[in-house]
């Protein structure tokens, strides 16, 4: 429940339309999702071998320290709370304000969705600091809503609406050729790679899951299947319902189809259903990456106080101060889209550096012949192939979102002399 809620968010209900845009045909929007997944798949084994040799909780941060140096997992720790799993939360907590407006029937304005998203922020942080079994029973409930909405959507839509994909079988534009067809399918897997992200967070709760070892990775893997198989049935459906072109034209296709289905109460069913499906990734959230700034402050490179655990035996102050800083970014926050633009170019960079930890503990004969560690299928190959999609998806991204980008990179590299700062005091 942990790997598919941090993976099926708000972005499968809207991505769909960003990828038909870039490629045109059915056959080519799917097989961006197909490789997507398989993208998402080979990080999932590369964190399931990492995740097998550990079980402290801090996910990347762990394996970037112990593999590399204490000063990139660090940098990894300082750009998650400042940069990406803070901002992430706002922008989606917008989201789910936003579709709060739209089932009330009223507009919202960008003041009275920041105060609902920070009401929401507020409650899921206390909800968290009540414990790991209250956060995860929230995470749990929200997850099934969550599938049981996507599912309604999946049935609706093939059996109350017509097909509209009446194109033949094409694996390449012919408006553009072969060359530019390859490009815009390069374009396309950034949106869907965004929508598959989120997989990794299960690592950072690996001290506090029974038999880490065995359950972390059987966990990992069956979870991104899982949302492979509910992207596909959701792609589908709005090609069938709405045809590769007007999903291109339609920014809330998921609604869209719902719409052709069952009218404007479906339409609102499934905004109902888009703001369960954000609760349930801020409660995600809010209960996995706090154990990064646990570890941190356990290593005494951070703020002491976020290592300590209250009676419920979770760190709560590291929950408090998570939830504080995303309220922040979400009031002073103008857009969803702003916050978004420059989180995904930093998490992207650490995903690939996180792959390379498998080469260097390899090479350091860690985890051989034990019968606990899970081994790779495939590897290097499997390895390198994450690692150059790690790379295109980041020089993508810079490419059309440079100053955004920018912002993202400066935030990071001031956890440099940070880093440094610490490292003094520590000493």
């Amino acid at each position: 429940m942990i790997v598919m809620g941090g993976i099926i968010g708000a972005g499968i209900f809207t991505n769909p339309y960003v990828v038909a845009q870039q490629v045109k045909t059915s056959f080519l929007i799917l097989g961006a999702w197909v490789v997507g997944g398989l993208i998402a798949l080979a990080g999932a084994f590369i964190y399931a071998e990492l995740s097998s040799q550990s079980s402290a909780s801090g996910g990347q941060y762990v394996y970037l320290r112990d593999a590399l140096h204490p000063g990139f997992g660090f940098l990894y720790g300082w750009s998650l709370l400042f940069v990406i799993q803070t901002g992430g939360m706002a922008a989606v907590a917008l989201i789910f304000a936003n579709h709060i407006f739209e089932l009330a029937g009223r507009h919202a304005s960008d003041w009275a969705a920041a105060i609902v998203a920070s009401a929401a922020l507020a409650l899921l942080t206390i909800v968290n600091c009540l414990g790991v079994r209250a956060g995860s029973m929230t995470q749990n409930i929200f997850m099934v809503l969550k599938l049981v909405a996507i599912a309604a959507l999946v049935l609706f839509g093939l059996i109350l609406t017509p097909n509209r994909n009446t194109e033949t079988l094409q694996f390449v534009n012919s408006d553009l050729g072969l060359w530019p067809t390859l490009i815009a399918f390069g374009a396309a897997l950034i949106p869907a790679q965004f929508a598959y992200g989120g997989w990794q967070t299960a690592c950072f709760v690996a001290g506090e899951v029974r038999e880490p070892h065995k359950n972390l990775p059987r966990g990992l893997l069956l979870g991104v299947l899982g949302v492979i198989a509910v992207y596909l049935s959701v792609n589908f459906v709005c090609v069938h319902a709405l045809g590769p072109d007007g999903l291109a034209h339609t920014k809330t296709p998921a609604s869209a189809v719902m719409r052709l289905a069952l009218g404007e109460k479906g339409a609102r069913f499934l905004a109902a259903g888009i703001a369960i499906s954000t609760i349930g990734f801020l409660s995600q959230s809010m209960l996995t990456a706090p154990r990064v700034y646990f570890a941190m402050a356990e290593d005494r490179l951070f703020f002491r106080q976020l290592a300590s655990l209250n009676r419920a035996r979770v760190p709560a102050l590291a929950i408090a101060l998570q939830g504080g800083l995303a309220i922040v970014i979400a009031l002073v926050a103008s857009r969803y889209e702003q916050i978004l633009n420059y989180v995904v170019s930093v998490d992207v960079i650490f995903f690939g550096l996180t792959a390379v930890c498998v080469f260097v503990f390899r090479a350091r004969g860690r985890g051989r012949n034990t019968a606990k560690t899970f081994r790779i299928p495939g590897h290097p190959i499997t390895t390198a192939f994450f690692i150059l999609a790690c790379a295109i998806i980041t020089l993508s991204v810079i490419y059309k979102e440079p100053r955004n980008s920018a912002i993202s990179f400066g935030i990071m590299l001031a956890g440099v002399p940070a880093y440094f700062l610490w490292a003094k005091m520590k000493r």
